[in-house]
């Protein structure tokens, strides 16, 4: 910053005639310049291994997560089959134990209760002011049990709405009921539809200002009880009846969980007094697909990692958690991964056809991967899980490991150290640049009292010269 006494001077034409601003700005810059590249070069060094560091650990999540979503919905699950499509639809979660099979009658389906009311000219028809209320319970013949555990939904009326304004006001009450207004040779009539499962059966009861007529135009012309059926009841509800294995079961709707074997339904049929059967196919091909696909994701991670834990020039070449995720890569075939296996059964990655090469890559052993499918291809299938153990869960364990940003001997931990060093470098790095300021401020201040004492003896110089024309000049 250039002071108001050089400024003058310079102003002036007087002084050295050097810019002193800069002279102080470049000296102090020269003083703190070496260490400053120091630190900068340390800095982006740093910041190279906290990149590879960082790759390398996402790298081993975007494995585990990938694994873990092929397993939940891919094709390692069990393939199975059933004599009588039309029954239902079955799916497996898995490591369900292929070597079962079931049998399957389906003796009704799930449904929902359906009312067609009283009949209107037209659905802008007013219906009368009140109240609808919705009660739900088990509609059985002109029976109606209501569930008093279950809040009635009760939907206001006013004087001006119409049937079609009434369907909305169903549809938006979060009342598990939805209507329409449906025009046939009747006239117009009001649809209601509730959810499958006997205990969603519903009443209507409408009650308010215009009650009393049972006539279009009072609101308890939309009433309906099953005592007063007189045909509106166009569908009862009723839970899905079926036996499974002989055991008799039921559901609120046909779409069942939880069965024996890790099963699930969609039913869509009956087949009273034809039982049907549920088995497994065959699933050694989505094993070797999945086998040869993971092979191929560790070994970008191990080409990755060969890279930047190069002894010679890489970014991770003395790391520690390179080194340990070394060491963990080099071990993985012999895993144990299923500790609890029987005598005979796979347990090893090894066992899957894992294999490594001697670089450091990894290679699919076909042979042995036949070998185990061919003779315990249900073991082998029971190792794609999202359990406790498994493929899935040694690779969800490792990327979780190396993702320990506490444990110095990891990636993440790693990452950790490298960028508080950074963060000291960036300290020191604002600390040098407030000490060469004030450097810089001392200097130009020495600075510009030497060019006042230089133009001083300037201008003494100048008188002296002077003097002494005039004194040469009086002499002759």
């Amino acid at each position: 910053m250039e002071t108001s006494t050089s400024s003058i001077i310079g102003a002036l034409g007087g002084g050295s005639g050097v810019d002193m601003v800069r002279l102080a700005t470049d000296i102090a810059a020269a003083r703190f310049a070496t260490r400053i590249q120091q630190l900068e070069s340390k800095s982006e060094l740093l910041e190279t291994r906290i990149s590879a560091a960082s790759t390398l650990r996402s790298s081993l999540s975007q494995l585990a997560s990938a694994l873990g979503d092929r397993i939940r919905n891919g094709d390692l699950a069990p393939q199975t089959t059933i004599g009588n499509s039309s029954v239902a639809s079955v799916t497996a979660t898995s490591g369900t134990n292929t070597a079962n099979s079931y049998m399957l009658e389906v003796q009704q389906l799930a449904r929902s209760q359906t009312l067609a009311g009283n009949a209107y000219t037209s659905g802008d028809d007013l219906v009368g002011e009140g109240t609808l209320t919705l009660r739900f319970g088990e509609v059985v013949g002109a029976g109606f049990t209501e569930d008093t555990a279950r809040d009635p939904v009760a939907i206001g009326v006013a004087a001006d709405a119409s049937l079609n304004d009434v369907a909305n006001a169903i549809n938006t009450s979060g009342a598990g009921v939805t209507a329409y207004v449906a025009d046939g040779p009747s006239g117009a009539q009001l649809v209601f539809k509730g959810e499958d499962g006997l205990a969603n059966g519903f009443t209507v009861e409408g009650t308010g200002a215009s009650a009393g007529g049972a006539t279009p135009g009072s609101i308890d012309y939309l009433s309906w009880s099953p005592a007063s059926d007189t045909g509106e009841l166009r569908q009862s509800a009723q839970d899905a009846e079926f036996l499974f294995d002989t055991i008799a079961m039921t559901s609120s709707n046909n779409k069942i969980s939880g069965l024996p074997g890790g099963l699930s339904l969609n039913l869509t049929g009956t087949n009273v007094g034809a039982p049907t059967r549920i088995g497994f196919s065959e699933g050694g091909a989505a094993i070797k697909n999945v086998m040869g696909d993971f092979v191929a994701a560790l070994n970008d991670i191990a080409l990755q990692l060969s890279e930047a834990a190069d002894p010679l020039g890489g970014e991770l070449g003395s790391d520690a958690g390179a080194r340990r995720l070394k060491r963990e890569l080099s071990g993985l075939a012999g895993i144990q991964v299923m500790p609890n296996a029987a005598a005979g059964e796979p347990q090893t990655l090894g066992d899957l056809g894992l294999a490594i090469n001697r670089d450091g890559t990894f290679r699919l052993d076909n042979e042995r991967l036949t070998d185990t499918l061919a003779g315990q291809s249900e073991a082998a299938g029971a190792m794609f899980t999202t359990g406790l153990y498994g493929v899935f869960a040694t690779i969800d364990k490792l990327a979780r490991t190396m993702g320990s940003a506490d444990d110095p001997g990891t990636l993440a931990g790693s990452v950790t150290r490298y960028t508080k060093s950074v963060q000291r470098i960036e300290e020191q790095l604002t600390k040098i640049a407030d000490q060469q300021a004030t450097l810089t401020t001392r200097l130009t201040a020495q600075f510009a009292a030497s060019d006042r004492n230089v133009s001083a003896s300037q201008s003494t110089l100048s008188f002296l010269r002077n003097q002494i024309a005039i004194w040469n000049a009086d002499n002759s």
